[in-house]
C-alpha cells in the first residue's frame, strides 16, 4: 500500500509522519536521532510502498530560509542519493512547533509528556505531512 512520509528534520531529531494508505490522514510515527534517520527510513520503505517525502522547510516569518535551511538542504542530499526514484515535496514548516503543544494541549495530553521534545518532532511531522495531504486532495 502506497505511503506518504512527513518529516520534520532537526540537527539532533527527526520527526516523522506517515499518511494513511488512501492519502487523507497524517498520524504520527516516530522520532529518531538525526544519524540514524536514512537508515530508519530505508527499514520502513523495505515494509511499506512510500511513494513521496514530505519535509519540513525552514524559513523565517518574512519567507526568506532560515539558519535550519542548509541542515535540511545537505539531509535532502542524502535523501536524494538513498532514494532516487522517490520524490520529495518541500513544505513550508512555520508554526508547526506550536501548532504541535496546541494539539497536545487539545488531546489532553499530560504536561510532563508535552514537555518532550520527541513528542513534538513527530507530531510537527504529522502537521507538515497534513497540510500537504489537504492541499493535494
Amino acid at each position: 500500500m502506497d505511503r506518504i512520509i512527513g518529516i520534520d528534520y532537526g540537527r539532533k531529531r527527526v520527526g516523522v509522519a506517515v499518511s494513511d494508505p488512501l492519502g487523507i490522514f497524517a498520524s504520527a510515527l516516530d522520532t529518531v536521532h538525526s544519524a540514524k534517520i536514512i537508515e530508519y527510513l530505508e527499514n520502513y520503505a523495505e515494509k511499506e510502498h512510500v511513494v513521496r517525502f514530505v519535509v519540513g522547510w525552514p524559513t523565517n516569518m518574512n519567507g526568506e530560509m532560515s539558519e535550519a535551511a542548509s541542515d535540511v538542504k545537505a539531509f535532502l542530499n542524502r535523501l536524494a542519493k538513498v532514494f532516487p526514484d522517490i520524490p520529495v515535496t518541500l513544505e513550508d514548516e512555520r508554526f508547526t512547533s506550536v501548532l504541535a503543544h496546541r494539539a497536545m494541549i487539545d488531546g489532553g495530553m499530560k504536561k510532563q509528556d508535552r514537555m518532550k521534545k520527541e513528542s513534538v518532532d513527530k507530531i510537527s511531522a504529522a502537521i507538515i505531512l497534513q497540510s500537504y495531504l489537504d492541499r493535494n486532495r
